[in-house]
């Protein structure tokens, strides 16, 4: 009679429990992704081409850091970014100066590189009128954009392959007012707001009378704010809706012009009839509503009623916006104190109390105007409040809504005024 081998029925035993586990229908093991730190600063927002520095870090920064690194992107036009998951868009050529949509680079190790850029189809066009590259992304493979060259069309891109996908023409729907009228010098859609909510794209309609400087801001002809209202899916226009009695939306560049609440809820900024504010609001499109809301708006007169003045950011989360608002009067020139002087403070408001009340955040500085910069910003669940001043205080501030202050997270003591933050995912 034959013995069986105990050894050798256990080893088929084992090999067959360990093929039948593993067949041709298993799913691919996950990339490995790393995360980084993403800070952006700007050495001089006030004149020159905004100069600054990009850089990554492998963990939440914490101290005192420098933003000038030996992986740092230094280079122009570090005043005016988007930020869409893991990528990372400027409205400005690093090496140039030039207005379109740049695509910013981050390897593993770091290092950071400007990418592709969707360059205007008319260069001496964008130089004319700013606001070419304001974008808007819907997912990794479509998005929207105002260029210069075709002032009346929205463009639409790839964010993947970084490639224009061709044009909706709206040219019909801007010229539903304003016909025949000889101020109005420039017409546009697109060229300040670009925002999509339910399957809707809102884009402002811009009737601009200066035939020289600045056109298209602060310039309006009408008294109102007009957005038309694109479905997305046919490129089909609906309908145009207006802010009333407020004047401009400006400026366009990532600092916050407007925010959705946690319930979905669209909040707007109008920065008023002048740069120096003047009927500034916040206006409100509800989560299901593609209409203004005209049972709640906050205006600047609201808050101060010389209404010398103006919202110039929103970051909106749990029913409570916050924003920046003005001292002292606001003056221009070179001389002026709008983006020069420490004179900027954060409130907080909550949206659904019976009375408009505005509570000052207390651990923040007193600083410089936010304006192309992220003044308010949300990372690992923290809500980052810009801390930046003439007098030397620099850095983002965590703010704790329980307590209505903000506390110091880390600060900057080289490469410029913070600009933004965002963290990024990398395969």
């Amino acid at each position: 009679m034959k013995t069986i081998n105990i050894f050798a029925l256990l080893l088929f035993v084992t090999v067959g429990i360990f093929t039948s586990s593993c067949t041709k229908d298993d799913p691919a093991p996950l990339p490995e992704t790393t995360d980084k730190y993403v800070l952006i600063t700007l050495a001089d927002r006030v004149s020159g081409n905004k100069a600054g520095f990009i850089s990554s870090f492998d963990e939440y920064p914490s101290g005192t850091i420098s933003n000038a690194t030996s992986g740092s992107l230094e280079g122009q036009g570090m005043g005016g970014w988007r930020v869409y998951n893991n990528s990372i868009f400027k409205m400005f050529r690093t090496s140039d100066y030039a207005t379109g949509i740049e695509k910013i680079e981050i390897a593993k190790d770091g290092t950071v590189s400007a990418g592709q850029f969707i360059a205007s189809k008319d260069a001496s066009a964008a130089a004319k009128y700013f606001g070419t590259g304001n974008m808007v992304i819907q997912n990794e493979t479509n998005g929207f954009y105002w260029d210069a060259a075709e002032p009346t069309k929205i463009q639409k891109f790839n964010p993947t392959t970084m490639t224009n996908s061709g044009s909706l023409d709206l040219t019909a729907a801007v010229k539903e007012r304003g016909e025949g009228i000889d101020a109005i010098t420039f017409r546009s859609v697109g060229q300040k707001l670009l925002a999509i909510k339910g399957g809707k794209l809102f884009a402002n309609i811009t009737y601009a009378t200066s035939p020289v400087n600045q056109i298209g801001f602060f310039d309006d002809y009408f008294p109102d704010v007009y957005i038309a209202v694109i479905d997305i899916a046919t490129g089909n226009y609906e309908k145009t809706i207006k802010i009333e009695d407020t004047g401009s939306l400006a400026y366009i560049n990532e600092n916050h012009m407007y925010d959705f609440d946690t319930n979905g809820d669209l909040y707007l900024v109008t920065q008023g009839r002048t740069a120096l504010g003047g009927k500034s609001k916040i206006v409100r499109i509800k989560a299901n509503a593609t209409d203004i809301d005209n049972t709640w708006e906050l205006k600047f007169s609201d808050f101060r009623a010389a209404d010398n003045g103006k919202f110039a950011n929103v970051f909106a989360k749990n029913g409570r916006l916050i924003f920046t608002l003005n001292t002292e009067t606001l003056t221009g020139g070179g001389a002026g104190n709008i983006n020069t002087a420490d004179i900027w403070k954060f409130y907080s408001l909550d949206v659904n109390a019976s009375s408009k009340t505005f509570r000052e955040i207390t651990g923040v500085p007193v600083g410089t105007n936010p304006g192309a910069a992220m003044a308010a910003v949300e990372v690992d669940g923290k809500i980052l409040l810009r801390g930046s001043t003439k007098a030397g205080e620099n850095g983002y501030y965590e703010y704790n809504p329980s307590t209505n202050s903000a506390t110091l997270s880390f600060a900057v003591n080289v490469g410029g005024a913070v600009s933004g933050f965002h963290k990024i995912e990398i395969e």
